[in-house]
């Protein structure tokens, strides 16, 4: 299981790791290790953020 981030209040904006997931889907990434950890640390961006209209869902 990927290691989630140790503070999620702190978690990069969710619209500035959308665009790593996305670059590394188009690059072929897609299941990677690198792939999922974004995923979690996406998430954790979201929850920390809320849910907000201006974030788009991850690839």
């Amino acid at each position: 299981m990927p290691p989630t981030p140790a503070d999620p209040g702190s978690a990069r904006p969710a619209s500035v790791i959308n665009e790593e997931i996305r670059a590394l889907v188009e690059a072929g990434g897609l299941g990677s290790d690198e792939y999922l950890r974004l995923l979690v640390e996406w998430e954790a961006a979201v929850r920390a953020q809320g849910v907000r209209g201006d974030v788009r869902p991850a690839a």
